[in-house]
C-alpha cells in the first residue's frame, strides 16, 4: 500500500441525533453483524462501553466473547472514535495500538441524522492493508453496516 487511504460512507438515520447516537452505541442488537470469520451464524449480542478505553465486543450464540474495538474518544451525541480490532482475515487484534481507526459522526439534518463513517489508517494492518481497505468498501463491509443502521432507525421504535 503506497499511501494511507481511508474509506468513507454515510447514511441517513430516521432519528434525531441523540437517538441515532444511542442506537449506534446502546443497541447493537438492532444492527450489528459479526465481522469475525469464526462467528456462529445467528443472534449476536454485544456492547460498546461508552467511555475512552471502553471495550466494543460481541457474544455469539455459543457464548464466545470477541473484542472488535476499543473506544478511543467519545462525545455524545456528536461522535465516537474507535480502534478497529478485526484483522483482514476476520480475527481479533489484541492490541488497539496496532488496529485501524474508525470515526463515526452524527450530524442533525432536520428531524433525521446524517451518519458519517470514516475508516482509516489501514497501514496498521500491515502490507495487506490495501486489500483490507478494498474489502471494507465491498457490500458486505461498511455498506452493510450503514444499511443495517438505516433499517434499524426506521423500525426500532426509538422515536
Amino acid at each position: 500500500m503506497a499511501q494511507d487511504t481511508d474509506c468513507r460512507f454515510d447514511g441517513l438515520l430516521a432519528l434525531p441525533r441523540e437517538k441515532a447516537f444511542s442506537l449506534f452505541v446502546d443497541r447493537l442488537d438492532l444492527w450489528w453483524t459479526s465481522p469475525f470469520s469464526e462467528a456462529v451464524d445467528g443472534a449476536v449480542d454485544g456492547s460498546i462501553e461508552p467511555y475512552p478505553g471502553g471495550s466494543c465486543y460481541e457474544i455469539d450464540a455459543n457464548g464466545q466473547h470477541r473484542v472488535w474495538g476499543t473506544v478511543l474518544s467519545i462525545e455524545a451525541p456528536l461522535y465516537i472514535r474507535l480502534a478497529w480490532q478485526v484483522s483482514q482475515d476476520g480475527r481479533e487484534i489484541a492490541d488497539p495500538a496496532t488496529a485501524s481507526r474508525v470515526m463515526v459522526s452524527f450530524r442533525q439534518v432536520g428531524e433525521a441524522t446524517r451518519l458519517e463513517i470514516v475508516h482509516s489508517e489501514f497501514l496498521r494492518h500491515g502490507e495487506k492493508g490495501g486489500e483490507y481497505l478494498a474489502r471494507m468498501q465491498q457490500p458486505e463491509g461498511w455498506p452493510r453496516v450503514v444499511a443495517n443502521l438505516e433499517k434499524a432507525s426506521r423500525a426500532s421504535g426509538l422515536r
